[in-house]
């Protein structure tokens, strides 16, 4: 595929009519030749190859600096062999790509115009132990029908429920706004404000929790902010749904390989294996940019770091920034640690077994995936061995926890879950231990650093930057990406990626003024967190 036919599939809307277009600034098409800066992209993730991008479409001479020896950051693979000599693909654990992530299906389509890489799951059952079981299979997409739909087809959240609700409290998720959202109820827990709703348990834990430990942390601690932000995305500010779908292949073939080769044919000089240890500003502008094998000048740097290695390299740059930014910077923290174990089984789970299970009531397990059902090289594998492939994830793992206790205990609750495995030979199996998540703590919104810094050749990327757009997870990393090569190119005089985002305030005039309601106080400011 041609660059220019690629150039011609940028972010674009889906089905919602009221999703948000946000234009970049106004200037020429492309740099000149002989005008071409320099910039380093130090990061391989999702928000760096989407700053990587941004750059190189428009001629900018990008070196793409990755520590790790393959791209993707979190969804980044790593080849394997199993017991039985088979070769595959291990990675860091299920990833759903929902409708909303329109910026990230956007970078997606430079290698893959029709998204023809993506397939849709059929349904997103959540399981409670207590035998309760949710779908959004047949839940309408278009808010508020949205809402109301889950609550007439949920058996544990039901209209008996409604009226035990304080519905002045729940007034706010009708017209979450962005950045106001943090201003208000970044103050208290997720947890606490659910208490303030008086949610029924088991809602809690089956549609709000499941959120919550979406960033890979425990609800009692995560700003109820980010929680409120999560429910518009999914539920009242997008007509997309809750429906998503997964890379049909191992992340690495379907999406990153393609990708780097594509940045590759744009002129990027693509440096796996490559740590950089520092970035010190030059005197005459831009930087110098300190990696194990030396040291190279660009006019520009994006930072498309996790928390962790954002804080690595401003720390080794003490010439870097303000000292106001460098504390906000290290005062930056990471989610607890997760687990991802992938089994691969002798005999296969039974055939009704969604692809995604999300668990609740289970100990640690959070959810089951059965890849099989849908990624080509599990399908080659459980086809030919007349097996399965499952694997297990457990977010915000206690600190001091046993690893081996924690997988013994995966590996018996999914037992628990799906009987059938109980009799299943384990061919091989491998565990992901990680701790390398952005954590969003009760009152720190106003800390955490913007794409912009104090200098104006430098901008930062990543899901755990500040964005006072409705956007999170990978989301937030590829958009994020993007505004960050947007900056910099304004700054020259380039026009930047036109992006997509659902609506920044609530969609419907109705539940507007419903949520006014509640009054525009900042309600969170002074309730403790929940569980402190």
């Amino acid at each position: 595929m041609s660059t220019r036919t690629a150039r011609t599939a940028p972010a674009r809307r889906g089905r919602d009519r009221r999703a948000e277009v946000l234009m970049p600034a106004p200037g020429r098409d492309r740099f000149a030749p002989g005008d071409t800066p320099s910039v380093a992209v130090v990061g391989g993730g999702i928000a760096g190859l989407a700053a990587a991008t941004g750059l190189a479409e428009r001629g900018a001479r990008v070196t793409l600096y990755e520590r790790e020896e393959s791209l993707g950051g979190r969804l980044a693979g790593h080849r394997t062999r199993l017991a039985d000599g088979s070769d595959v693909t291990m990675s860091r654990g299920f990833h759903a790509f929902f409708r909303q992530y329109y910026n990230l299906r956007g970078l997606l389509r430079r290698t893959d115009p029709a998204l023809a890489r993506l397939t849709p799951l059929p349904d997103y059952p959540l399981q409670h132990s207590g035998g309760l079981t949710d779908s959004f299979a047949r839940v309408p997409r278009t808010p508020p029908f949205s809402a109301l739909g889950f609550v007439a087809l949920s058996p544990t959240f039901g209209w008996r429920d409604l009226t035990a609700l304080d519905a002045r409290a729940a007034l706010p998720l009708l017209d979450v706004r962005v950045p106001e959202v943090y201003e208000r109820f970044d103050g208290i827990s997720a947890a606490g404000f659910l208490d303030s709703v008086r949610f029924p348990e088991a809602a809690h834990h089956l549609a709000f929790e499941v959120f919550s430990r979406s960033f890979f942390a425990d609800p009692r601690e995560l700003s109820a902010a980010e929680l409120m932000l999560m429910f518009h995305i999914y539920f009242l500010g997008s007509a997309e749904g809750l429906l998503f779908d997964v890379p049909d292949e191992p992340f690495p073939q379907a999406l990153w390989e393609p990708l780097g080769a594509y940045l590759e044919r744009l002129g990027a000089d693509v440096r796996t294996g490559t740590a950089v240890l520092g970035v010190d500003p030059a005197g005459a502008g831009g930087a110098e940019v300190r990696t194990d094998a030396g040291t190279d000048r660009h006019d520009a740097v994006v930072l498309a770091l996790d928390t962790g290695g954002l804080r690595q390299v401003v720390a080794g740059s003490p010439a870097l920034g303000t000292g106001a930014w460098r504390d906000d910077v290290a005062a930056l923290r990471t989610a607890p640690s997760f687990l991802v174990s992938r089994f691969w089984l002798d005999r296969p789970v039974r055939a009704d077994r969604p692809g995604f299970l999300g668990t609740s009531g289970y100990g640690g397990l959070d959810n089951i995936s059965v890849l099989d059902r849908y990624e080509g090289e599990a399908e080659g594998w459980a086809a030919k061995n007349g097996g399965s492939v499952v694997e297990l994830h457990a977010y915000a793992v206690p600190d001091g926890a046993d690893p081996e206790t924690v997988q013994d205990e995966l590996l018996a609750q999914l037992r628990r879950v799906y009987p059938e495995t109980r009799e299943a030979g384990i061919v091989d199996v491998r565990h992901e231990w990680r701790s390398d998540c952005p954590h969003f703590p009760v009152g720190t919104h106003h800390r955490r650093p913007t794409v912009t810094t104090p200098h104006p050749w430098l901008t930062l990327a990543g899901d755990g930057i500040r964005c006072d757009l409705p956007v999170a997870l990978m989301e937030r990393a590829a958009t994020t990406g993007f505004l960050a090569s947007n900056a910099l190119l304004a700054g020259w005089g380039v026009r930047g990626q036109v992006l997509w985002t659902v609506p920044r305030a609530g969609r419907s005039p109705a539940l507007r003024a419903l949520g006014a309601l509640a009054g525009r106080r900042p309600t969170g400011a002074a309730v403790p967190p929940h569980g402190q």
